[in-house]
């Protein structure tokens, strides 16, 4: 979708969207509207009984013969002083919902805020134009028999603004933002014919082309460097597996980085431990932690982010055959630490364990945050509004649970504690991958995690119930979501980029 910004007139063509105040109080340029169109406007608003202004209402009106445009929708914006940058946001993506549904091709959002609200007018402009990006993201590559009523119609935007060119600065980073979160869906979307270690490892090598200084460990080298772990997951399969590591310094040289470790196995059968046949297909987005890495280092680079970071994903395909793990098998860990597999389905704890240990024992980082679609015990605890949360810093904790709330990618922090340590201890080896009975999946999780931490700072987001969306929200299509860019690149934003 082209998306423009310029100064307020009346258009000539398409639909148009002019905003209402709580209780029905046009803005400015919807008064100027309904003067050009003899009072319809105001008409129209006191016609409908259930439109009274508040936010997520919409009124849509029939072209009147006074002014050459389709529609008008009215939008309802609330109370003044409740305007933030999310409700922008989700009033742009659902306005480009509806004139989907409507079959527009062609609009213009004339929503001026004037001096009541507390967001500039540029910022506004691009907020609304950010939501209306992020809704109008479609996966279609794989569909050819399309009817044109089931494509997307809306092709041009723009955004009215009393100062437009601030708008465009404004939009500058929000539109990378919009670029890396579609990379990230598209990952994620992907089939695992399609989408495998060496491909995916591929598309993470492209970034170099954006400045980013990109290793990709093969097979041989995971051999050299002892990531027992990764290749014990991995050697059921055919596909080989590979660790990507991504580098971004736009810090000082010498910082230390922060570090974003993915899981991400491209898809995963539950091995010997297989999984039931109902929902498997599901597991082509077990690489969506891998996926939000790769889209946050993107947009690192593309928006020129000023610190040091490394983004490391480790890249399996979990299967059954001859040559699969079995239970009760025992791996030797990057870190030394001997790892008895009793289940072979609890795979990506096995995965990032080297992971983490690779980075903190490379690059010396600040601190390493991991996002897995790890458990599925985090979905019954948590259902689809939030990701679980596991730390061991409080700071590291608050910071993060702040920007999930700013961007409405929301955490819920889960604990962690030497009693739930105890019970991964293992007969046989240093540490076992379960803990044998069915409570606290997720915790146990992560407390298998943290023994490859060696007291960096750390967080473990488990997004397995946010990865993936059944239903259409505000700013994301049903889908994959690339729950994790926005937040992260939030929390860098606010923590580790100002001035001290």
């Amino acid at each position: 979708m082209k998306i423009e910004f310029a100064e307020f007139e009346l258009p000539r063509s398409g639909a148009v969207v002019v905003g209402a105040w709580e209780g029905g109080v046009l803005t400015g340029s919807a008064t100027r509207l309904d003067q050009a169109t003899g009072g319809a406007v105001a008409r129209a608003v006191a016609a409908a009984p259930r439109f009274h202004g508040k936010k997520n209402e919409l009124i849509a009106i029939i072209g009147p013969p006074e002014l050459a445009v389709s529609r008008i929708v009215v939008a309802g914006l609330g109370q003044p002083d409740a305007v933030d940058a999310r409700l922008l946001q989700d009033l742009g993506g659902n306005l480009t919902a509806h004139l989907n549904g409507a079959g527009e091709s062609e609009a213009s959002f004339a929503i001026d805020l004037g001096d009541a609200a507390p967001v500039k007018a540029g910022d506004a402009a691009a907020h609304l134009a950010f939501g209306a990006e992020l809704r109008s993201y479609r996966f279609d590559k794989y569909r050819t028999t399309q009817k044109p009523e089931q494509r997307p119609s809306l092709a041009s935007l723009t955004v009215a603004s009393a100062s437009p060119g601030e708008a465009r600065e404004s939009y500058r980073t929000l539109g990378a933002t919009a670029a890396a979160v579609f990379l990230t869906r598209d990952l994620v979307s992907e089939p695992a014919n399609t989408l495998y270690p060496e491909t995916l490892a591929e598309q993470a090598g492209a970034l170099a082309e954006l400045g980013l200084a990109v290793e990709i460990l093969d097979e041989d080298r995971l051999r050299e460097l002892g990531m027992g772990a990764v290749l014990g997951v991995a050697q059921g399969s055919v596909r080989p597996p590979r660790v990507v590591v991504m580098e971004h310094r736009g810090g000082a040289p010498g910082s230390p980085p922060l570090g974003f470790i993915g899981k991400g196995v491209t898809f995963d059968t539950g091995g010997i431990s297989i999984k039931p046949a109902a929902g498997m297909g599901d597991m082509k987005w077990d690489m969506a932690g891998a996926g939000v890495v790769i889209g946050l280092m993107r947009l690192f680079a593309a928006r020129q982010a000023k610190i040091n970071a490394v983004g490391i994903v480790a890249l399996v395909e979990n299967m059954p055959s001859g040559a699969a793990q079995r239970p009760g098998d025992i791996v030797r860990s990057m870190s030394g630490q001997t790892i008895e597999v009793l289940n072979t389905d609890a795979e990506g704890r096995l995965v990032l364990a080297d992971a983490l240990w690779y980075c903190q024992s490379r690059f010396k980082p600040k601190l390493m945050i991991d996002l897995a679609t790890l458990t599925g015990a985090v979905i019954v605890a948590l259902g689809s509004q939030h990701a679980g949360l596991f730390s061991n810093n409080d700071q590291l904790a608050d910071r993060l649970l702040a920007a999930g709330n700013a961007v409405g990618e929301r955490l819920w922090r889960l604990p962690l504690a030497d009693s739930y340590d105890r019970a991964i201890d293992s007969d046989a080896a240093d540490v076992k991958n379960i803990s044998g009975d069915r409570g606290a999946g997720s915790i146990i999780g992560a407390q298998f995690l943290q023994r490859f931490v060696n007291k960096v700072p750390w967080a473990h987001l488990d997004i397995a119930g946010v990865a993936w969306s059944k239903k259409d929200a505000p700013t994301v299509p049903k889908g994959a979501t690339a729950f994790g860019v926005r937040l992260l690149d939030r929390f860098v934003a606010e923590h580790y980029e100002k001035a001290k």
